[in-house]
């Protein structure tokens, strides 16, 4: 990766009855670290196509009302690479999560603000600091009633 060039990565909160997704992280790039699922923008991606498709990668849920709730600028310096994250929220009303790709991920549960996994990937360190924080939470704990009126469910 070339150290000059940030990338975008998309976090998505897949939000049921109060809580949301997460799952422990596999691989290189923040191994035994927790976070909620997702990945990299593909060129030419919106926000919430992006936050779909992954989720669907990663979970095989389907997300609705798919909306950005926070941005962090993330430097792993010891790794040699810089990430903007958007944070996104979106509802998953039904459906068991699956581990589809066990090379990113090896546990999964559904977690709440207060009781949360650790150790937890950067982002989520910067996010928890982040004036953006409150709003996100509300997002969650709200889950379905922040998405009336704001158009069809994926």
């Amino acid at each position: 990766m070339d150290q000059g060039q940030p990338r975008v990565g998309v976090g998505v909160f897949v939000v049921r009855d109060g809580q949301f997704l997460m799952g422990r992280r596999r691989g290189a790039h923040g191994a035994g670290t927790w976070s909620v699922p997702g990945g990299h923008l593909e060129y030419g991606e919106s926000f919430e196509d992006a936050a779909a498709r992954e989720v669907v990668e990663e979970t095989g849920l389907e997300v609705g009302g798919l909306r950005v709730a926070a941005v962090t600028n993330d430097v792993f310096a010891a790794e040699g690479r810089h990430y903007v994250t958007v944070w996104m929220v979106g509802e998953c009303p039904d459906g068991e999560p699956e581990i589809l790709e066990p090379a990113k991920f090896v546990d999964q549960g559904w977690f709440g603000f207060e009781h949360l996994p650790e150790p937890l990937f950067l982002p989520w360190v910067q996010l928890l600091s982040s004036p953006f924080l409150t709003d996100v939470r509300r997002q969650v704990e709200l889950g379905n009633s922040v998405t009336r009126g704001s158009g069809p469910r994926r």
